[in-house]
């Protein structure tokens, strides 16, 4: 449901006030104590990303904040101490919030609504703001991610697409902050309802059997959590590229561990792509919490600027600045797509001490030519804070395919107990006699983790990418498909 607003006539010169609908606002504010989210205590994901909105702008200000009835309060605030919350009227955030898009005030001593708002009229003195809205998926806007600035100055559509997506992230931390208080719930709740039957039967047996069923219940209970919790850390599907057929595989090692790898493909600007895979060390709460920064960072960052090697640089600022990030790294391929106008992808690759991507295709002969791609000099990333990166350039065109993948594939163990190892992985590319596509590889890849006696020790992940022949189209196009060749199987046996 979209907040109704309507506009009231305005003086000559004068930008026009949204009036909100009292039914929407009805509607709107019953969604805001649904997230249960107002005068909580400060929360390390919500700084960050006030923080992050605070670098990425070059601002002195940058706030998250809930719009509730008749106040602005202040979830996260950056370089504003002391403030907790300002009334709603009038209000700046209470004004963006009417809106569908980010809104922007270039100089607030211009615009006649915002003059009169306490932080630009009072000793703050603002002359820039910007906020996009906190939008649910139903809809309604909760409030605002926010940029101030004393200076006027003016951004761009791509820095409004930006803040957008900060504000996009917050709602993701919100989502799942709900769904954890849900289960805290429903889990208390549980208890309380098992409790009162043990104490009715007072029998030891029925105590023994309900003791049984609670364990195996507490056991699903946290797989089915970690289960949720992996897939907010993973793309749900992978994009339609055009020219280019995608396709991947996820699977978890142990089903009470969320996993440390993370990969995904995303637009930029220009016709662009951009792609990445990577493995932080470690596995369980902490390593998801370093899942969800890099994979929000690397998205963030390549909005700005897709360099390769600026992107993992970012990064790895980010891994040692960001205290919530402990003393954990991870290995990260970093790829930027851009279509050539002969067909394919002129491909920029950049590495942080991952193991090898490898391009593939098939050669006259009917084997596969395989040519390991790992740019030399990429160190970790969050290791060290002058750790370069490097890059490299190469051309994937029709019939051509580059797979990607975590260590708990090389690390498998075979037969004889040796592991898997890049000359095994390489040895198998070579042998394969089938079709290179993004599909039969990540296919091909799944059936060799099986053949394995173990299977994988460790979270495996796989990305494909491959460049279909526009000869096996009936019209002599090119394909724009996306495949997974799985569903992530985010739990093996143990």
């Amino acid at each position: 449901m979209m907040q109704q607003a309507s506009a009231t006539d305005p003086a000559p010169g004068r930008r026009p006030e949204l009036v909100p609908d009292p039914d929407a606002e009805a509607a709107r504010i019953a969604a805001v104590r649904r997230y249960d989210i107002l005068d909580t205590p400060p929360d390390g994901a919500f700084d960050r990303v006030a923080a992050m909105a605070a670098r990425l702008f070059d601002v002195p200000v940058a706030t998250v904040t809930i719009v509730d009835t008749d106040r602005i309060w202040f979830k996260a605030a950056h370089g504003l101490e002391g403030v907790a919350e300002i009334g709603r009227d009038p209000g700046l955030c209470g004004s963006a919030i009417l809106r569908d898009d980010t809104m922007v005030i270039p100089d607030t001593l211009k615009d006649p609504v915002a003059a009169d708002n306490p932080l630009v009229a009072g000793e703050m003195g603002v002359r820039f703001y910007a906020a996009a809205p906190i939008i649910t998926p139903d809809g309604h806007k909760l409030g605002t991610v926010n940029v101030l600035d004393t200076r006027p100055r003016s951004i761009t559509e791509e820095d409004t697409a930006t803040l957008a997506d900060l504000a996009a992230i917050v709602l993701d931390e919100m989502e799942l902050r709900l769904s954890a208080l849900r289960a805290l719930r429903d889990e208390q709740a549980r208890r309380e309802a098992e409790r009162r039957h043990a104490e009715a039967e007072r029998a030891r047996a029925e105590a023994e059997r309900a003791a049984r069923e609670k364990a195996e219940q507490d056991k699903a209970a946290i797989a089915a959590f970690a289960s949720t919790l992996q897939r907010t850390l993973l793309p749900p599907a992978l994009p339609v590229v055009p020219g280019l057929e995608l396709a991947c595989h996820y699977r978890t090692a142990s089903a009470h561990d969320v996993g440390g790898d993370f990969y995904d493909v995303f637009p930029l600007d220009g016709g662009r792509w951009a792609f990445f895979l990577g493995d932080v060390c470690g596995k369980g709460p902490e390593a998801a919490t370093v899942t969800a920064l890099a994979r929000h960072t690397l998205r963030a960052a390549a909005q700005i600027d897709a360099d390769p090697v600026t992107v993992l640089s970012a990064l790895n600022t980010m891994l040692l600045t960001d205290v919530t990030a402990g003393r954990r790294f991870c290995t990260v391929v970093f790829g930027l797509l851009e279509p050539r106008e002969d067909g394919g992808f002129t491909v920029t690759l950049a590495t942080g001490g991952h193991p090898p991507a490898y391009h593939v295709r098939p050669d006259d002969s009917g084997a596969v030519w395989v040519r390991a791609v790992r740019p030399k000099g990429g160190m970790l990333v969050g290791a060290f804070p002058q750790a370069p990166f490097a890059q490299t350039t190469f051309s994937l065109t029709a019939g051509e395919s580059l797979f990607l993948y975590t260590d708990g594939l090389t690390e498998a163990r075979t037969a004889d107990g040796a592991m898997l190892g890049d000359d095994g992985l390489t040895g198998f590319l070579h042998q394969r006699t089938g079709p290179v596509t993004a599909t039969s590889l990540v296919e091909d890849g799944i059936t060799l983790l099986a053949s394995l006696p173990d299977g994988a020790g460790d979270d495996v992940a796989l990305l494909a990418l491959s460049v279909p022949h526009p000869h096996t189209m009936p019209d002599g196009s090119v394909a724009a498909t996306a495949h997974t060749a799985a569903a992530p199987e985010h739990f093996g046996q143990e």
